[in-house]
């Protein structure tokens, strides 16, 4: 209920200074420009009284609530740019301080369209708030530009300067390192090449040659004795006048050539 009734209050003070602006520019003069100075100042009158809280209300609005709220004042400005110049007034406070007072309001034409600012003193310094309105005389936006001393202008100038030649040393060192390496590339590419170059293939180990076979002779001594033995038992003498040889096999190779 608190957060509607502040809205409301606010609503009505955009509306009312609006309205009493308005009202004397049509008593004075007929002039566009006066016009604008006045939907200016009315914001200005009224952000200047209006509390953090509302304004952090009004960016939790849905576009359609801040655009009827903003019909309903008479403003001619739409959600999107009022909360900009919220934004606007919250950093020109940041940077000035609390806001005291403000000045008359003078309107300027430009190629864009025109721009209606004043002087403002706030705590810290004086600033220019400056609206420009578009081609069909619609509140596009809102600036706060700070007034500086020499001394601060001096400050951000050398601060900038210093800022600028880290950035450019800074630069200059990584593309002299960059350079240091450029030396390695000659003995990359030598390695490289090396790794590429096939090694040639070794000769194969020789085969061992097949250990000769020795005939096992024994086998055909025994095969003897027994033949003599069962001719000896055969002819019924004795096996003394047989003379044991050795039997020597022949390939079968030799075998197929006589056959």
């Amino acid at each position: 209920m608190k957060k509607k009734l502040s809205l409301i209050v606010l609503a009505c003070a955009l509306t009312l200074g609006v309205s009493g602006c308005g009202s004397e520019a049509d008593t004075t003069t007929s002039n566009d420009r006066e016009s604008m100075m006045a939907y200016s100042e009315a914001i200005v009158s009224s952000f200047s009284q209006t509390p953090d809280e509302v304004f952090d209300q009004y960016e939790e609005m849905s576009d359609l609530q801040l655009n009827l709220m903003l019909l309903n004042t008479g403003l001619p400005v739409d959600s999107e740019n009022f909360l900009s110049m919220v934004e606007s007034w919250k950093a020109g406070e940041k940077e000035c301080g609390e806001f005291i007072s403000y000045g008359d309001f003078e309107a300027e034409m430009t190629s864009s369209g025109i721009v209606v600012s004043t002087e403002a003193e706030y705590e810290n310094k004086t600033a220019d708030i400056e609206f420009t309105f578009d081609e069909e005389q619609k509140m596009d936006s809102m600036t706060i530009n700070a007034h500086y001393s020499t001394s601060e202008i001096l400050k951000k100038a050398g601060l900038n300067t210093i800022l600028g030649m880290g950035t450019v040393f800074v630069v200059l060192i990584f593309i002299s390192f960059i350079i240091s390496l450029f030396r390695f590339i000659p003995e990359l590419e030598k390695k490289f090449k090396k790794n590429k170059t096939a090694e040639p293939a070794k000769a194969p180990a020789p085969t061992p040659a097949a250990a000769p076979v020795v005939e096992d002779v024994s086998d055909d001594t025994e095969l003897v004795a027994v033949i003599a033995a069962a001719i000896a038992a055969a002819e019924g003498t004795s096996t003394d006048g047989f003379v044991v040889r050795s039997i020597k096999r022949r390939q079968s190779n030799k075998w197929n050539k006589w056959n």
